[in-house]
């Protein structure tokens, strides 16, 4: 009997309203949203921490924040001035301090027990975040097929 690959979703919330992203976790089958940002504060209406909670147990689907899989002040700065490079170097040191490998543990746990996992950031390309290299790191180390979530831009 063949086992089905995992998969695991990445969504950013960029220029997209609220509905539209739990439009999108929804017809993808989410369960569980894992908000990967170092502060789960937004001025984007419905994507505070308590406001997206909210909107996710309407929807079924449960929430968890792993503050430690966030990226570091620097490495947002450095995004948000475009340098890529930096970002990943800043990321690659954060990704070995024990908060973030017992983060990474966790997710990867969740991703093998749950039904279908989604982290979620802000960069709407995900070649400009951080949400990239968690789902790299998660499929190589347990065979999961990563799928990158884009919710229309209304």
């Amino acid at each position: 009997m063949a086992r089905r690959t995992k998969r695991l979703f990445t969504i950013g919330y960029e220029q997209t309203p609220a509905k539209a992203v739990l439009d999108e976790l929804e017809a993808a089958g989410v369960k569980l949203l894992v908000d990967v940002r170092a502060v789960a504060a937004s001025r984007r209406p419905g994507f505070s921490k308590s406001q997206l909670a909210a909107g996710l147990d309407e929807r079924g689907i449960s929430y968890l924040h792993l503050k430690g899989l966030g990226t570091p002040k620097s490495g947002r700065e450095a995004a948000r001035s475009g340098k890529f490079g930096l970002l990943h170097k800043i990321y690659a040191a954060h990704l070995k301090t024990a908060q973030a490998k017992e983060e990474l543990d966790e997710l990867s746990a969740l991703v093998k027990q749950s039904g279908p996992v989604c982290i979620l950031c802000y960069e709407r390309d995900h070649t400009h975040c951080h949400r990239q290299w968690i789902a790299e790191i998660i499929e190589d180390r347990d065979g999961v097929k990563v799928e990158n979530l884009v919710a229309p831009q209304v």
